[in-house]
């Protein structure tokens, strides 16, 4: 396959590539997590995003589309999705840095919701109730997942920075999602997750002067995995777009909640407390709802 050749409609294949490309993503959240106790936010961006180019090279020289895949005619957009998705990476290892993944997880799905008040302030939009009702859910969640923080004598900063840093992430994302909405029109998939590695890496290692640590031989692997795991989950995210319907994908993205209980369970020994759970279950919940909204209008419309 050369230049914008797809793989073709392949839903079943489309649907594995995506759970797959969760996946990786939760366990490059888990290898950031471990990572975190040695190293500082800035040296863990450098490392996921340095390492992560291996696989988007070879993914580049897989599709054939080696050397053009550096060509592009829209560097400043490159730039601009560059520096809100190195900031929401940033706002990303922060939050997993003080809280379990899953409730981290769980932040990230805010997106979605964040576009309801950001149409209604910045283009006049006027969403129905089912997506205001949803919007309104989804940050009720928040709360819900902020209230242990709350819970005994002493506030837990901890907490409230990195449900902070989860909010900024969510908002962050959403920028970046814009941006990768109008480099698709004219650039190659493998194009956008290069120029993004490249900038994220500058970014990561503009931090060097503030201080990294010194890793231990096993920090050094989890800094390694963290890259080679977001690349490969770039990449399977990529072709899974390439074979099924972005709508048919979309409901799998929150089986990421999913894995990051469980590796909370299995490597770590927790389990979210209840209310947090709750919330955070709550904003799925929202963020499912906001996505298929028009889906369900026509439906009822329909009936």
């Amino acid at each position: 396959m050369s230049g914008r050749e797809t793989a073709g409609e392949h839903p079943l294949w489309g649907i594995a590539l995506r759970l797959g490309a969760t996946m990786l993503f939760a366990v490059m959240s888990l290898f950031v997590r471990l990572a975190s106790a040695e190293a500082p936010v800035g040296q863990i961006v450098f490392h996921r995003s340095f390492w992560a180019l291996l696989p988007v090279l070879l993914y580049l020289a897989w599709r054939r589309q080696l050397p053009q895949g550096f060509r592009t005619r829209h560097p400043l957009g490159h730039v601009r999705r560059s520096i809100f998705g190195c900031a929401s990476m940033f706002f990303s290892f922060l939050s997993l840095s003080l809280l379990p993944l899953a409730l981290a997880t769980s932040l990230s799905f805010l997106a979605p919701l964040l576009a309801v008040p950001a149409g209604i302030l910045f283009l006049r939009e006027r969403p129905g109730a089912l997506v205001g009702a949803a919007a309104l859910a989804g940050f009720g969640g928040v709360l819900l997942m902020l209230a242990p923080a709350f819970v005994g004598p002493r506030l837990d900063q901890a907490t409230l920075i990195g449900v902070a840093a989860g909010l900024a992430t969510a908002a962050t994302t959403l920028a970046a999602r814009v941006e990768v909405k109008r480099l698709t029109a004219t650039e190659l998939p493998g194009t956008i997750a290069l120029y993004f590695s490249l900038v994220c890496a500058l970014g990561g290692l503009a931090t060097w002067p503030l201080g990294w640590a010194v890793v231990s031989p096993t920090g050094f692997i989890w800094l390694i995995g963290a890259g080679l795991a977001g690349g490969l989950a770039h990449i399977c995210m990529t072709e899974a777009v390439a074979r099924a319907p972005i709508s048919l994908l979309a409901p799998f993205e929150y089986t990421a909640l999913i894995w990051a209980v469980l590796l909370d369970l299995l490597v770590f020994g927790l389990l979210p407390v209840p209310l947090s759970m709750a919330g955070a279950g709550l904003v799925v919940l929202a963020a499912l709802t906001v996505a298929f909204a028009d889906r369900l209008g026509g439906r009822r419309k329909r009936g």
